[in-house]
């Protein structure tokens, strides 16, 4: 009898409102992790969108954001564990390099990012995807982790941090609704550790796509 070829690499799809603690799953996790942050658009990019009634540019919307960069950076990880990915600085909406992500012999890696559920169909289609989930801890404990986080980072200016975390509290209820939406599974930290957990040991595949 021929070999079988070995199993390849999946990837968890880790998304929810920002500051809802993704980055703490993920490295909780003890999984390999990819930044989907680092795969936002330059400032000077023409095709930005900007926050309605504002000059603002609307970092949360999914236009802000590189897709396609993004699909055949994972792509690459499940197929050979291995790929290059920008070097990106928030506080200065830009690229400043590039980097290699080596994830080695591993049969899952999560990427994780406010976009994540974006890429959850494209992801499927490729046969890459062991699961997606959302996280949600409620808007106000949201909002306080968010501004006490970007204001350390020094991401962005206070009034810029104070304007979004405003916005992105009262939208915190259909930003998840979108992403569930879009495959998203809804969940807080205890259960994304445990579907984690059962990805990893081959006990969890992603559910099927919702008929449209």
């Amino acid at each position: 009898m021929g070999s079988h070829p070995p199993i390849p690499t999946r990837v968890v799809l880790l998304c929810g409102p920002s500051g809802s603690g993704k980055s703490l799953v993920a490295a909780d996790s003890g999984l390999p992790v990819l930044r989907l942050d680092d795969f936002y658009k330059e400032g000077t990019d023409p095709t930005l969108p900007q926050v309605e009634d504002s000059e603002d540019i609307d970092w949360d919307h999914p236009l802000s954001w590189d897709a396609d960069h993004a699909v055949a950076a994972i792509e690459e990880l499940c197929r050979t564990g291995r790929t290059t990915i920008p070097v990106y600085d928030l506080s200065l909406s830009a690229r400043t390099g590039t980097t290699a992500l080596a994830i080695g012999p591993t049969p899952l890696f999560i990427a994780e990012g406010i976009f994540a559920a974006e890429i959850v169909e494209r992801c499927r289609e490729l046969g890459l995807l062991a699961d997606a989930l959302c996280l949600s801890r409620g808007a106000v404990t949201t909002f306080r982790r968010r501004f006490v986080r970007d204001l350390k980072e020094g991401r962005k200016s206070v009034p810029f941090l104070l304007r979004r975390g405003w916005r992105l509290m009262r939208s915190e209820r259909s930003i998840v609704a979108r992403q569930a939406a879009l495959g998203a599974h809804p969940c807080e930290k205890a259960e994304a550790l445990d579907r984690l957990r059962s990805a990893a040991a081959g006990h969890h595949t992603a559910a099927p796509a919702t008929a449209a």
